[in-house]
C-alpha cells in the first residue's frame, strides 16, 4: 500500500513538471556584440613623427585630417616643412612623447622635439601640442604651423639671415698665395692686329704668364683668320702682369682686362675650383649652414678642404609673418672666419713643371722621396679655375667649350688615369722574381728579338720593333745600333737595365708554371697598385689582374694586358724603392691654419706599408735602376748619362690600343744635398711614343728645375724653351 502511494506521488510530480515546461514563456538572450578596441592616439602620433624624422612628407600628409588636406595641398605642405628646416639648417631630429589625452573622438598629444642644426646648435621645444580627431576608425592630425615650432602661428614662417665669411686662402709650401681674393688680369689678343714678326715674342710672354703653350696660343690665334675678333688666352695675377708691363705695353694687339676675384694662380686639377651652389643642391647646402650665393669647392683641395675653407656664417633665425613683418628672434650665432690651407706643393716648381709638359697630354708627379710630400702634381692640359668665375667676363664664355673639350680638362691625369704601366712595371716583376727564390741576381737569359717558350706563340722584344722602324726609314740598311740589335745574354739586373722583354716574359711564364700564380699580382698590391693611395682628392685605384694562363702571365710581367695604374701610385712606389722600402702616404696638405690660434693637422709622414722586398734584393733593384741612367746600354742613358744629378730610373712604353703608346719615365734622385730633400719623379705622356724619347727629357727638366731653379737644357724637339721645332730622334725605349 505504501509502495503504491509513493509511486502515485512521483507520477504527480513528473506530470506537473512536464506541464510547467510546456507552458513557460521562453527566455530571449541578446546576440553577442564584439567591441573593437579604440585605436591608439599615441601610436598614430608616433607614426607621424617617425615619418617626420626621415622627412617622408607623403606619409605625413596621408595622416592629416580631410579638413587639413583641403586647406593645404601636399606640395605646399612639403615645401613648408622643407623651407623651415632649411632655415634652421637642420641636420637631424629627435622627439619624445610627453603626454596623451584621449576622448572618444578626439585626442591631444604633447611631445618634445630637438632639431640638431649646423648653424644654431640644438633648437629644442617642450610641450608641442598636436590635436587629433577620430575619423572612420583612424586618428587624423589637425595640422597647424606650430607643430614645427610653437612660435609659428597664423601662417608665419622661419627665415634665417646668413652672412658668409670670406673663403679661406690656399698657400704653397713657401707661403705664396695659390688661391686668394685678389686683383687679376685677363689676357687676350685681337686677331690680325699683331705684326707677324712680333707674334712669337708676344706668345712667349703670354706662355710664361698664363702657362698656355706657345703652340696652343698660335693655333688658337690662327683659327680666328685675322678677322679682328678677340682671342682669349688666360689669366695672370696683377702683380705678375705689372712686373712685365713695360714689355707687354709695347705689343699691339694685346688686350688686358683687370678684375677682382678669387684668383687661382695655378691651372691645377689638384687645387680645384669653386662654383655657386647649384639649384638642385641648394636645400642640401642650406642644411649644412651655407647661404644663398655662396661658392663651394667642386674638385681637388677646394673640395677636400671645404669644411675649413668655408668658415661659418653669421646667422640669425627669426619669425616672419605673412605680411613680411619680422617678429621673434629664435636664435643667433656669430660667424667664424675661414681657415687657410697650406699645401706641400711648391708653386714655382708646379708652374715650371706645368710648362715642362710643353703642352703635351699627360701628367707629372714630384714627391719627396723620404716623406710622401707631394711637391708638384701636373695634369695636362691644365684646368683654369678662373674660367668658373663670372667676374672674369672676357674668358667666362669659354667655359662651355673647355668643359666639352675631348681633352677632358676636368680629369686629373695624375690621380685618375687608368692606363697600363708598361716596362716601369718590370720593377714589380723583378721584385717578385727575386723574392720567389726561383730567380737570383745571377740568373741569366739570352735576350733575342723573339720569345718562343710558349708553344704556338711568338712574342717580341722592343728592339725588334725599333729595328723594323729603322729599316722602314732606311731602305737597304741593316740594324746595327744598340737600340735595334738584340741585347744578348743578360743577368737579371741587366735585364732590368736593358728592359729586355723576353727576360720578363720568361719570369712571368716560369712563376705561373711553378704554381706562383699570384706572385706578381700580390707584389703589385704590396707596391700600392690597384688601390687608392689615400691622398684625399679624386683618385682611381686602377686594377691589377691575376693571370689566368701562361700567356696572360707574360703580359702582366711587362705591365700590359688589363693592368691599370695612375701616375701617383707609381711615384709612391718609386719613392719607396729609393728610400729603402717605406711606402709613404702621399700628402698634399702641409697644415691648416685657423684665423686665430695655432695650426692644426700639421704634416707628418705616414707610412702606408713596407715593400715586401729584402734589403739585399732591394739593393739589386736600386743598382739596376742606377745603371738605366749611367750604363751606355741603359735605356735612360741618352738623357741622363751626363746629368750632374745622380738619378736611378726606369723607362716605360705602354701600348695604348691606338697608334702611339703611352710614354713613361720614372726615377728618383740620390743627390743627398743638405736642405734639398731627394725626390721621386714620374712622367707620363699620353699616346705620344716611347718613354725614353718623350718622357725621359721631361723628367730631366723637372729635376733641373727642382735642383737648379730653372731648366738647364733644351728638349730634343725644341729650338728655344717652349718652342717646338722638330720631332725628336728616337732613343732606346722601354
Amino acid at each position: 500500500m505504501k509502495l503504491m502511494r509513493a509511486f502515485a506521488v512521483l507520477f504527480l510530480l513528473l506530470f506537473v513538471s512536464a506541464c510547467g515546461v510546456a507552458s513557460a514563456t521562453p527566455t530571449l538572450h541578446p546576440p553577442e556584440v564584439t567591441t573593437l578596441p579604440m585605436p591608439s592616439a599615441e601610436a598614430a602620433m608616433r607614426a607621424y613623427l617617425d615619418a617626420f624624422m626621415v622627412e617622408d612628407y607623403s606619409h605625413m600628409y596621408a595622416m592629416l585630417s580631410p579638413s587639413s588636406q583641403s586647406q593645404l595641398k601636399v606640395d605646399a605642405f612639403t615645401k613648408r616643412y622643407q623651407d623651415d628646416l632649411d632655415a634652421m639648417s637642420v641636420s637631424k631630429m629627435e622627439y619624445s612623447i610627453q603626454s596623451v589625452l584621449t576622448n572618444p573622438d578626439s585626442a591631444q598629444v604633447a611631445f618634445h622635439i630637438t632639431y640638431h642644426t649646423a648653424l644654431f646648435g640644438d633648437i629644442q621645444r617642450d610641450g608641442v601640442v598636436a590635436n587629433l580627431s577620430l575619423e572612420n576608425g583612424a586618428w587624423r592630425l589637425q595640422w597647424h604651423d606650430n607643430l614645427i615650432l610653437p612660435e609659428l602661428t597664423d601662417g608665419s614662417s622661419l627665415v634665417s639671415d646668413r652672412q658668409a665669411p670670406a673663403r679661406g686662402d690656399i698657400y704653397d709650401s713657401n707661403g705664396d698665395a695659390v688661391v686668394t681674393q685678389s686683383d687679376a688680369v685677363e689676357l687676350g689678343v685681337v686677331a690680325g692686329q699683331i705684326p707677324s714678326d712680333k707674334q712669337k715674342d708676344l706668345f712667349i710672354e703670354l706662355w710664361r704668364l698664363t702657362g698656355v703653350s706657345v703652340a696652343d696660343i698660335q693655333s688658337e690665334y690662327d683659327s680666328y683668320n685675322n678677322n679682328g675678333q678677340y682671342v682669349p688666352i688666360g689669366e695672370a695675377s696683377k702683380a705678375d702682369v705689372n712686373a712685365r708691363i713695360g714689355v707687354l705695353s709695347a705689343y699691339s694687339g694685346l688686350k688686358m682686362t683687370a678684375y677682382t676675384s678669387r684668383f687661382a694662380a695655378l691651372p691645377s686639377q689638384s687645387v680645384g675650383y669653386t662654383q655657386p651652389i647649384p639649384a638642385e643642391k641648394l636645400s642640401q647646402y642650406l642644411r649644412l649652414g651655407y647661404s644663398l650665393g655662396q661658392r663651394v669647392g667642386q674638385i681637388g683641395i677646394e673640395k677636400w678642404g671645404e669644411q675649413y675653407l668655408a668658415g661659418r656664417d653669421e646667422a640669425t633665425l627669426y619669425i616672419v609673418d605673412p605680411s613680411g613683418k619680422v617678429g621673434t628672434t629664435i636664435a643667433h650665432v656669430d660667424g667664424q672666419a675661414a681657415d687657410s690651407i697650406t699645401l706641400t706643393i711648391d708653386k714655382n716648381l708646379q708652374q715650371q713643371a706645368q710648362l715642362a709638359m710643353d703642352g703635351l697630354p699627360g701628367a707629372i708627379v714630384v714627391i719627396e722621396r723620404d716623406s710622401g710630400r707631394v711637391l708638384a702634381m701636373v695634369s695636362s692640359p691644365g684646368l683654369d679655375a678662373n674660367l668658373f668665375d663670372s667676374n672674369n667676363d672676357p674668358n667666362y664664355h669659354n667655359l662651355t667649350n673647355v668643359l666639352a673639350s675631348p681633352d677632358q680638362p676636368l680629369l686629373n691625369r695624375a690621380t685618375q688615369s687608368k692606363i697600363p704601366l708598361g716596362s716601369v712595371f718590370k720593377i714589380v716583376t723583378i721584385s717578385a722574381a727575386l723574392e720567389s727564390g726561383v730567380f737570383t741576381p745571377e740568373s741569366t737569359w739570352d735576350c733575342q728579338y723573339t720569345y718562343t717558350e710558349i708553344p704556338g706563340h711568338t712574342l717580341y722584344d722592343w728592339t725588334w720593333s725599333d729595328c723594323q722602324l729603322y729599316m722602314q726609314k732606311n731602305p737597304g740598311k741593316k740594324c746595327a745600333s744598340s737600340s735595334t740589335l738584340p741585347s744578348g745574354l743578360l743577368t737579371l739586373p741587366e735585364g732590368l737595365m736593358r728592359s729586355c722583354d723576353p727576360w720578363f716574359y720568361h719570369i712571368g711564364f716560369t712563376l705561373f708554371n711553378n704554381g706562383l700564380t699570384n706572385a706578381i699580382s700580390n707584389m703589385a698590391g704590396a707596391f700600392g697598385l690597384g688601390k687608392p693611395t689615400g691622398i684625399g682628392i679624386e683618385e682611381e685605384p686602377g686594377y691589377i689582374p691575376v693571370p689566368s694562363d701562361g700567356l696572360n702571365a707574360t703580359s702582366l710581367a711587362i705591365g700590359q694586358g688589363d693592368t691599370q695604374v695612375n701616375p701617383l701610385q707609381v711615384a709612391d712606389f718609386i719613392a719607396a724603392i729609393g728610400n729603402g722600402g717605406t711606402l709613404y702616404k702621399p700628402q698634399l696638405v702641409e697644415k691648416i691654419q685657423p684665423a686665430v690660434g695655432d695650426p692644426m693637422d700639421v704634416f707628418k709622414p705616414v707610412a702606408n706599408g713596407t715593400l715586401p722586398v729584402s734589403q739585399d734584393n732591394l739593393k739589386v733593384i736600386q743598382d739596376a735602376m742606377r745603371q738605366v741612367a749611367v750604363n751606355p746600354k741603359g735605356t735612360g742613358y741618352y738623357t741622363l748619362g751626363a746629368f750632374s744629378i745622380p738619378v736611378a730610373a726606369k723607362t716605360g712604353t705602354a701600348e695604348s690600343g691606338v697608334a702611339n703608346p703611352h710614354a713613361w719615365f720614372a726615377g728618383y734622385s740620390l743627390a743627398n744635398i743638405p736642405g734639398k730633400p731627394d725626390i721621386a719623379v714620374v712622367v707620363v705622356v699620353d699616346n705620344q711614343g716611347e718613354g725614353a724619347t718623350w718622357a725621359a727629357p721631361i723628367l730631366r727638366r723637372v729635376m733641373e728645375i727642382y735642383f737648379y731653379g730653372k731648366p738647364q737644357s733644351m728638349y730634343p724637339w725644341e729650338s728655344t724653351f717652349g718652342i717646338i721645332a722638330q720631332t725628336p730622334t728616337p732613343t732606346p725605349s722601354h
